[in-house]
């Protein structure tokens, strides 16, 4: 164990009201602790199950992945392979496994469940309602997420506040009651220019589109380079007007814990 070592957190939480006092708990000492290998080794040290980072290759979760490399964490890693990538991410994926020498888990949709999404929606028929969208991210990627973290006991993301409004409010450890884990976002308080100086130093792998005007960066249907002045998430899903345009993956409706333990 490194020098943040501390006795393991449990990797089941026996009601919504103890996950979230353990991760009040671990708020406070990621919080606490600048440096973002440190930050990786506090969380792995933290639990005695499972660790599972889910990567999207953008540069945040490539920063993320270099602090695990770096760290020799035990963590499993992973990325959502939706089958509708651009080719400069598989690429990245690539370059990234080379550069880490390590494989990067590949967790696909099933496919009896898109080949059915196909057949009653059409290739692109996501574009024709928000519900057909959603339904498209949830069988792609949402439902994919849920098969890759069952077991596990914390859930790593690659979360900013900067990204936008509805994450201004990212914790550094929050309990997901709904998937019953500490999901953890070490880099919750990063700036957009604090990721780019630490992937340029470390000489980190990065998705060149990036550099092409796509600050965020999901399947090649689904994403477009943003104009000056747009938010960073407006290349997503561009033809939707909903504020605030999220696949499902972070937005579950949260458990809202009372002071006596009931959930509601």
């Amino acid at each position: 164990m490194s020098q943040h070592a501390t006795r393991p957190l449990p990797t089941t939480f026996d009601t919504p009201t103890a996950g979230e006092v353990l991760a009040a708990h671990l708020d406070v000492r990621l919080a606490a602790e600048p440096e973002l290998q440190s930050r990786i080794g506090i969380i792995r040290d933290a639990f005695g199950g499972r660790i599972a980072f889910s990567s999207s290759l953008g540069v945040e979760d490539q920063a993320v992945l270099h602090a695990i490399a770096d760290a020799r964490a035990d963590i499993d890693v992973f990325t959502l392979d939706t089958g509708r990538h651009f080719a400069e991410t598989l690429e990245t994926l690539d370059a990234t496994e080379r550069r880490y020498g390590r494989r990067i888990r590949l967790i696909a949709p099933a496919a009896e469940a898109t080949e059915a999404l196909v057949a009653r929606d059409g290739v692109l028929g996501f574009r024709l309602s928000l519900e057909n969208r959603k339904t498209c991210c949830d069988v792609r990627k949402v439902q994919p997420l849920r098969r890759a973290l069952e077991g596990a006991a914390g859930w790593i993301t690659g979360l900013r506040r900067e990204q936008s409004a509805g994450r201004a409010t990212v914790p550094f450890a929050a309990y997901d009651a709904t998937l019953g884990l500490m999901k953890l976002n070490p880099i919750a308080d990063w700036s957009q220019a604090a990721v780019e100086d630490y992937a340029a130093r470390n000489e980190i792998p990065v998705n060149p589109l990036h550099a092409k005007g796509f600050p965020s960066i999901g399947c090649a249907p689904c994403t477009r380079a943003i104009e000056p002045g747009e938010d960073v998430r407006a290349g997503r899903w561009w033809w939707e007007q909903e504020d605030g345009k999220e696949c499902g993956l972070h937005n579950r409706p949260k458990t809202v814990v009372s002071t006596n333990g009931a959930t509601r």
